[in-house]
């Protein structure tokens, strides 16, 4: 079996890059047959968004079967896509929503890799067009929370749907909405037959017509048949932190995140990144506490959880920079 070597308690480390100078944010990513994928995102080839830079979305599959091996290209999205939810099964890897300049989609797949080449499974779609949003799989189930239905939108889906796995000629259930506000870019978790809704970002139109951020430190328990609870606000605003969060031995972590202050940050070339902060949160105390810091700055990328560890592969370093690195640790609760 496969494994990463042994490595202190809440140690990170590096992996093998991401074949790519840039790197991608908004990548689906998590394992099929042992290997890790990466596949799809965006990045600025050319330019910085604030030079004018266009922002291009890829549909490529990159495969890493094992730590200290090499990426290999195997296979494409079915069209170019960043943004969307990434759920890993025992089955593959389920790729949900997410979009281009142009549209979201409401496409869900199954990505499989196998004899380094990758089949794809289509999936009932969802009921709207999404991206920005956050999941997880609980049982048998995957959770989609939130997001926005046009690229262009200036208010959030305040929606959760569900898809049964084991009945998937079903199609999505919608279940009832979180209380709080709509939003995107929230972390979803699943633990102890409990779904959380963190943080994330409400919108609205700003003078100009165009959507705002409006910065969300509230937090939310969902089960199912019984319906959400409030439950006590994250210490920080964590916007687009990888999610699905981690969890382990009872307690949810939350990575980094961007918490906002910088903004409006100038000169932006120099902006130094976003919080590098871990925070974990314990359910049966209901409690929120700071337990390290990461050796990285990366948002809009998945948490996949492969050979024991947490990986993140890629992301956002900063705003309109990318990342090729790829990195893994082991989370110990606190």
């Amino acid at each position: 079996m496969l494994s990463f070597p042994a490595a202190a308690e809440d140690d990170w480390a590096s992996l093998t890059p991401l074949p790519d100078a840039e790197g991608f944010a908004g990548s689906f990513a998590g394992v099929s047959s042992g290997a890790l994928l990466v596949a799809g995102g965006t990045h600025f080839p050319d330019k910085r968004p604030w030079e004018g830079g266009t922002k291009v979305w890829y549909d490529t599959i990159y495969a890493l079967e094992k730590p200290d091996g090499k990426w290999v290209k195997a296979g494409k999205l079915p069209r170019p896509n960043g943004y969307g939810v990434s759920i890993t099964t025992e089955d593959g890897l389920i790729c949900i929503g997410g979009g281009d300049a142009t549209a979201n989609f409401r496409d869900v797949f199954r990505l499989r890799y196998a004899e380094g080449k990758i089949t794809t499974q289509a999936l009932p779609m969802l009921p709207k067009p999404c991206a920005f949003m956050a999941g997880v799989e609980m049982n048998g189930t995957v959770y989609v929370a939130g997001g926005i239905e046009t690229p262009a939108a200036t208010a959030a889906l305040g929606t959760l749907w569900a898809l049964d796995l084991k009945q998937t000629g079903e199609g999505w259930r919608e279940l009832a909405p979180c209380p709080g506000s709509a939003r995107i870019l929230a972390t979803m978790a699943a633990c102890d037959g409990m779904l959380y809704f963190i943080s994330g970002a409400a919108l609205k139109p700003d003078v100009g017509g165009k959507p705002a951020r409006v910065w969300l430190n509230d937090a939310w328990s969902f089960r199912p048949n019984q319906g959400w609870k409030k439950i006590a606000d994250i210490p920080r605003v964590a916007v687009a932190a990888p999610s699905p969060a981690p969890v382990v031995d009872g307690h949810i972590f939350i990575l980094g995140g961007d918490d906002g202050a910088l903004v409006d940050f100038e000169p932006k070339e120099k902006h130094p990144g976003f919080p590098r902060e871990i925070l974990s949160y314990h359910p049966g105390s209901n409690t929120w506490n700071g337990v390290g810091e990461l050796p990285f700055s990366l948002v809009t990328s998945p948490s996949v959880e492969w050979l024991g560890c947490t990986v993140i592969a890629g992301g956002e370093a900063r705003p309109g920079k990318r990342s090729p690195a790829v990195w893994r640790g082991r989370l110990v609760a606190p």
